[in-house]
């Protein structure tokens, strides 16, 4: 399954919007610096979808604020 994220990093707190089934918006506190953000934000997709961290993947936008994650 393919998921759009969009990224704010270095927010004051950490907030999850659900666009539509597949598509979030996603606050996190994490600066977006040596991919503390990339990695909280596959934290959180791994726990809303109930499945481990490695079944998850940045596939498009490790430097962006958009990104195309894959889940297993």
């Amino acid at each position: 399954m393919y998921i759009k994220v969009r990224v704010r990093a270095g927010a004051k707190r950490e907030e999850v919007a659900m666009l539509s089934e597949n598509r979030f918006a996603i606050s996190i506190v994490q600066k977006a610096e040596q991919n503390l953000a990339n990695r909280r934000v596959m934290e959180i997709i791994a726990a809303h979808f109930g499945v481990p961290l490695k079944k998850v993947r940045i596939i498009n936008g490790h430097h962006s604020p958009s990104k195309m994650l894959s889940v297993d």
